[in-house]
């Protein structure tokens, strides 16, 4: 789950990193209101789960409360990478004598948390790790053993940060970002810029912050943050089925029971030919309904075909032969479906097809003839 700027600042204020003063703005008027309270000059930034904001005009500085709500006016409803700006953060403008990035994320690779920091802020990071890889320090942190304060000051030497009053915020900031990353779940904690002003203070002027959602159920606080009508639709309706969903650009629907299963149908489907619409996954020990819930959501795309992929364990064949026979009655699907049925009652389950018979439906033995077949009847 992406948290906006302003909650993502709320959230680091919280734990002691210090953020500028901002007000959450709704409309033209708010953000005139937020510039008056504020006093002096103020940004008025999109708040949008997409990067790029600046470039796209989402953020603008604003010499007036006036000024302000004529920004505001050009920014909310503008589209940002398919992102429509609804909501705004009216912030103090900050005098930036320098910038830096700092972040720690999940290194799924090392299976640690590692944090980057580096003196060339306010830019892609990805683009400087490939150009200038040199300038960007890294440190895994064991999870056994815990974040420790010589690792933030060995962060510091190697990204070049020398002067002593400078280094004792950064960190400081270090141990506060890694508190906010563990005691949240994250899988993200990013700070681009981390400014310095020129009376020598330092301050994140951005916060961009991932929580795992397989981790919201511990903390009903940050689950209440999410925006539900930023959501996909179609995302937000499996989640509403208790099915695993994410939207992709192809036109052949997957679905499987496990989330390593249903990656792999993808990769072998992106192998002979064809281009995945989406993964969803019903989980193990699905019944019929999850099955009809889960071909609901797929098919309001425009899916040329539709891969089943199931290898039962808890899952039984029989049961999502049934949810399949039983949503081709009740949502009427007409392209082809190709089933791949392995485990558990996989024989009673291409037995009730077999019986059944439907016309655009095709049972392949293995998940790779199954691949080759949807990906023929998809063109």
């Amino acid at each position: 789950m992406d948290l906006y700027e302003y909650q993502g600042k709320e959230l680091f204020r919280r734990f002691g990193i210090p953020v500028s003063d901002g007000r959450l703005a709704l409309s033209p008027e708010d953000a005139r209101q937020a510039a008056q309270e504020l006093g002096g000059a103020v940004v008025v930034k999109a708040q949008v789960h997409a990067g790029g904001r600046g470039k796209a005009g989402g953020i603008k500085l604003a010499a007036s409360p006036s000024e302000a709500e004529a920004r505001a006016a050009d920014i909310l409803g503008m589209d940002i990478r398919g992102h429509v700006v609804h909501r705004l953060w009216v912030e103090k403008a900050s005098e930036i004598e320098r910038e830096y990035y700092l972040s720690v994320t999940f290194d799924r690779g090392e299976k640690k948390p590692l944090f980057m920091l580096t003196t060339e802020g306010g830019v892609d990071i990805e683009e400087l790790a490939a150009t200038s890889p040199e300038k960007l320090a890294r440190l895994h942190v064991d999870p056994l053993v815990g974040f420790h304060p010589f690792q933030a000051r060995w962060l510091c030497f190697a990204a070049g940060i020398r002067e002593p009053a400078e280094q004792k915020q950064v960190i400081a900031i270090v141990g506060k970002l890694y508190e906010t990353f563990v005691s949240c779940e994250a899988m993200l904690c990013e700070i681009n810029p981390l400014i310095v002003t020129p009376a020598g203070e330092v301050r994140a002027l951005d916060a961009k912050v991932t929580i795992d959602d397989n981790a919201l159920y511990r903390h009903p606080d940050l689950a209440e943050l999410r925006d539900l009508a930023a959501a996909d639709v179609q995302e937000q309706r499996a989640r509403e089925k208790g099915l695993a969903y994410v939207k992709l650009d192809g036109d052949i629907g997957i679905l499987g029971n496990g989330a390593g299963l249903v990656m792999s149908t993808l990769d072998v489907v992106a192998q002979a030919g064809g281009r995945p619409a989406n993964f969803c996954d019903i989980g193990g020990g699905a019944q019929a309904d999850v099955v009809v819930g889960a071909l609901e959501v797929i098919t309001a795309d425009p899916v040329k075909a539709i891969l089943f992929n199931i290898f039962g364990g808890i899952t039984r064949g029989g049961e999502v032969a049934r949810g399949l026979l039983e949503a081709l009655e009740r949502i009427g699907i007409d392209v082809p479906v190709v089933v791949r049925l392995d485990g558990t009652e996989a024989e009673e389950g291409r037995r009730l097809l077999a019986e059944s018979s439907p016309a655009n439906v095709h049972v392949e033995s293995t998940m790779l003839s199954a691949a080759e077949r949807v990906v023929e009847l998809a063109r």
